[in-house]
């Protein structure tokens, strides 16, 4: 009687474990043809992403990053700021690792926005689909990140193409919170006088709905890109390629400048990414006022 007083009872665990580990196992043995297809489908997406991204030589893409900080801005300094922080990136000799995350963290994003911002949609329109869907989003985003490498190497293997998996699932939930709530505050008496005016549900979406809620939508692209940054380091433990990779390889070899270095490289790729969609966000809001 003491023990249980103490101590939680032995004699209650529940083995939660042994469903989890038999239902991935089962997957794994019968399912074989639908995730080597999903694999193949990804790393086709993902090649060719890397592909384009090859094909922007490296003077290019700092004058792409100069122009949007410039447009979204309006600040030249900034614009300058921003181009020098990325040049410093190849001057430490990451620029190859730094075109392989883009490719990770680009492949990632789409992804996310593609599911995610129709589940927004729907869950914005449906208070049945919302409270089944939010329990479900808040389980992806307080999971421990590490949580989602396991199955996805089970399933898929190691490599670039389980941490675009991973990285999806976490990344995802910004898209679809934010999605569903710049859509529900669209004021009910402008949704009223579009259905007045003989609008579909549909034309209300696209020429009412959205645009209104860009701002909002906005806001979640923003988290989640970085997000998936956040995420792609962390996949580089099941052999994602890219900075993660370098930061991993300098801990395990006990290399502190070759770690450090990626993990500027990669703070400095969140800072300009960041900027640059808030800038986006701040511009919608301006243009929505």
């Amino acid at each position: 009687m003491a023990d249980w007083l103490t101590r939680f009872p032995e004699e209650l665990h529940l083995n939660i474990q042994a469903p989890i580990d038999n239902g991935i196992n089962y997957m794994v043995e019968n399912w074989g043809g639908f995730f080597d297809g999903l694999s193949n489908g990804l790393r086709a997406i993902l090649r060719a992403v890397q592909d384009i991204i090859d094909f922007v030589p490296w003077w290019a893409l700092v004058i792409i990053v100069f122009a949007a900080t410039l447009l979204t801005t309006k600040k030249w300094p900034r614009a300058v700021l921003y181009s020098i922080l990325l040049v410093s990136i190849g001057l430490i000799g990451l620029w190859d690792e730094l075109y392989d995350t883009l490719a990770l963290v680009i492949t990632s994003v789409f992804i996310s926005l593609a599911i995610g911002f129709p589940l927004g949609v729907l869950i914005s329109f449906s208070d049945r689909a919302n409270k089944i869907v939010r329990p479900i989003l808040d389980t992806m985003q307080t999971m421990p990140s590490f949580v989602y490498l396991i199955p996805a190497v089970m399933l898929l293997g190691l490599g670039n193409v389980p941490a675009v998996i991973a990285t999806t699932i976490y990344a995802m939930p910004p898209m679809v919170r934010m999605t569903s709530h710049g859509l529900r505050q669209v004021d009910t008496e402008v949704q009223e006088a579009s259905l007045a005016f003989g609008a579909t549900r549909l034309q209300m979406l696209g020429k009412v709905l959205v645009p209104q809620a860009v701002p909002t939508i906005m806001t979640g692209v923003n988290q989640t890109i970085i997000m998936a940054i956040s995420m792609v380091v962390t996949c580089s433990m099941i052999g994602a390629t890219g900075l993660g990779s370098e930061v991993i390889a300098g801990m395990n070899r006990l290399d502190s400048g070759r770690g450090f270095a990626a993990g500027i490289a990669i703070v400095i790729l969140a800072i300009i990414m960041d900027r640059i969609t808030q800038n986006m966000v701040k511009e919608a809001k301006s243009s929505d006022a």
